[in-house]
């Protein structure tokens, strides 16, 4: 019994005939065997199938389109006030710090008031800045004490930047609230903490629940860091003696010791560009502002 070859060609036909004197796998008796594996469907179901690929792209994007004009169009509705105010101000959360784009520690509140200074329940605040700061929420209406509080998160480039809180009087005429916050590089983040460590209980006057001040005791005041019209005259070599030698190594106070044996070159020069970051009026080294046209 001799065993027939079996051929690709030969899958779903029958065996293939040698009474016209062809050999097996011919090139005649490949393209009968191959034509009756032909696509038998109708041309327009061929057509259906070729474009699904097409249109299942087409529907993707169509709704991906309608989420978003979706999303806009929600971000878009505004509260609807029912009074008023004359002036905006800020009741709490300027001049904050926060590395680059983090939460700031505390919320933004502000407050709408009337012509005579008193507050007005109603009022639409909108916040706005340049993109990649975050508002949350980014309007509201102002409650019984006439504030608006929202949660800020700062952009990712250090430098300052300008955050504005607008309202509408009576006749519409829009009315700004411009604040500052200061976003924080690496260097300046580590320069907040040895602050915190080692600098923030004299220098600073504010007391905190962590924390509580120094500076009310000591005979001769320390600058705060923030001090930009005494700090910005100091250049940063001078700066690196007094912060590794003490107050003497510039005719300054005894009462200012020597830090060179605990901070490390580093750790100075990371100091510094705090001090510079934080200082009022800006120092040149404090970085750009970024403020919405």
């Amino acid at each position: 019994m001799t065993r027939s070859r079996f051929t690709p060609t030969q899958v779903g036909t029958a065996a293939p005939s040698t009474s016209s004197g062809q050999a097996p796998g011919c090139p005649a008796e490949r393209s009968e065997a191959v034509a009756p594996c032909r696509d038998s469907r109708p041309l327009s179901s061929r057509a259906k199938l070729r474009r699904s690929p097409i249109a299942m792209i087409i529907t993707i994007l169509a709704t991906s389109l309608s989420i978003s004009c979706s999303r806009k169009a929600e971000s878009a509705r505004l509260p609807k006030p029912t009074a008023f105010g004359a002036a905006i101000v800020e009741s709490s959360g300027g001049k904050q710090t926060a590395q680059t784009g983090s939460l700031l520690q505390q919320p933004v509140v502000v407050q709408v008031n009337d012509a005579q200074g008193n507050s007005v329940t109603g009022a639409l605040v909108e916040f706005s800045a340049v993109p990649g700061v975050i508002f949350d929420p980014p309007n509201g209406l102002t409650d019984s004490s006439g504030q608006v509080t929202t949660n800020v998160s700062l952009g990712g480039i250090a430098g300052r930047y300008q955050i504005v809180a607008s309202t509408f009087e009576k006749s519409h005429k829009k009315i700004d609230l411009k604040l500052e916050e200061i976003a924080l590089s690496y260097q300046q983040t580590l320069g907040r903490q040895l602050n915190n460590q080692y600098c923030d209980r004299c220098h600073n006057p504010e007391s905190t629940v962590e924390r509580v001040s120094n500076y009310d005791n000591l005979e001769v005041k320390p600058h705060p860091f923030t001090a930009g019209d005494t700090l910005n005259k100091i250049t940063d070599a001078d700066l690196t003696a007094i912060i590794s030698h003490g107050g003497p190594a510039l005719n300054k106070s005894p009462l200012m010791p020597a830090w060179g044996n605990t901070l490390s070159k580093s750790d100075i020069e990371a100091l510094i560009s705090y001090i510079r970051a934080v200082s009022d009026p800006p120092s040149r080294e404090a970085g750009p502002v970024y403020a919405k046209n």
